[in-house]
Formats: C-alpha cells, structure tokens, sequence
C-alpha cells in the first residue's frame, strides 16, 4: 500500500498545463484526451479546509492521459524533472506494460518531459524511451541525460499562447517517422 502526502502534488504544474492545452485542442476539433485520475482511498481529512492531508493509493495507475487524435488512440505520462537528467525511477514497470500492450494495439504511446531547468519540453515516443529502461534493466545507467534525446522531439513555444504544451507536432513527426520505418 503506498501513501500519499505532500509528494502527491509532484508534477501538477505540468499536468495543469497539459489540461489547458487539451482543452483548447477539443476546442479547436484536434483531439478528446482524457486526464486518468488516480484511485485514492482519504485517511485524514482536515476539518476547516476540507481537504484530504494523507491518502493512500488503491491501485497502480496506468498512464496520466488517454483518448484519441484524429483517429488515433494515444496514451502519455506527465514528468517533471528538475535537471538535465532524468531517472528512470520516475517510471514504474506497470506504466511501461501498459504502453507496450497499448503500442501492441498499435495506439500511440509516449511521454511528455518538463525539463525545468531548461524551461522546455519533450515529446519522448515510446520507442525512444524503451532503450532507457531496457539499460537500466540490464544493469547499465538509471537515468538518461538531455544530450541523448533526439533534438527534433523538443516542442516549440507557439505563437498561439493557448496552447501551452503542442505536442501535436511532435505527435505527427512521431507518426511520420514510423510509417517510414526509421526510429
């Protein structure tokens, strides 16, 4: 059973920010995802404000985010890291069964990184992750550094101030290089 405390808001700045965006991706006829919430069961709950202080997890959760983009089906997590590396034990081993079984379903799987330090964003396919954690479960590093990631993935500021996190384009290169069969 895991818990949950102040270490359950991680990542809400992101998130919020992709729930702007695809908001105004519906609105604009692009794309229906869905936020997938978490299943928690509250176990103190401070009286004035309301608000649940400590929970705990009822189950593993799959991914932050599912629904479909122009007919086709997509699944992404939502990561914050703070430096120009990211841990790999920000992922957990359900999360990649999922994406795999949802790839295999030949739905579209990915990742969107907030690298804070660099005040950017990552569009990380599936594909591209799998060798990471592949590494690591072989042993090898536990992380994987911003130098490694392919320069074409990182996402643009737009000029449309709506939509805070477009990672539509990079969805649509994503798709572009599998038809051709490159990775």
């Amino acid at each position: 059973m895991s818990t949950w405390n102040s270490r359950g808001l991680r990542g809400s700045t992101l998130e919020e920010l992709i729930n702007r965006t695809n908001e105004r991706y519906l609105e604009l006829g692009l794309a229906l995802i869905q936020k997938i919430p978490t299943p928690i069961t509250p176990i103190e709950i401070d009286k004035t404000t309301r608000h649940i202080t400590l929970a705990y997890f009822d189950q593993k959760s799959t991914v932050d985010y599912i629904g479909v983009v122009q007919g086709v089906p997509v699944c992404f997590d939502a990561k914050e890291c703070a430096t120009e590396t990211f841990a790999l034990s920000n992922v957990h081993t359900h999360q990649v069964a999922f994406m795999e079984h949802f790839e295999a379903q030949e739905g579209v799987a990915f990742f969107l990184i907030m690298f804070k330090e660099q005040d950017r964003f990552y569009y990380l396919p599936y594909r591209d992750f799998r060798p990471f954690w592949d590494r690591a479960q072989a042993g090898g590093r536990k992380s994987f550094r911003v130098d490694e990631l392919d320069e074409r993935f990182f996402l643009p500021q737009t000029a449309e101030r709506s939509i805070l996190v477009p990672y539509l384009e990079a969805m649509k290169l994503d798709l572009q290089l599998r038809y051709e069969g490159e990775s």
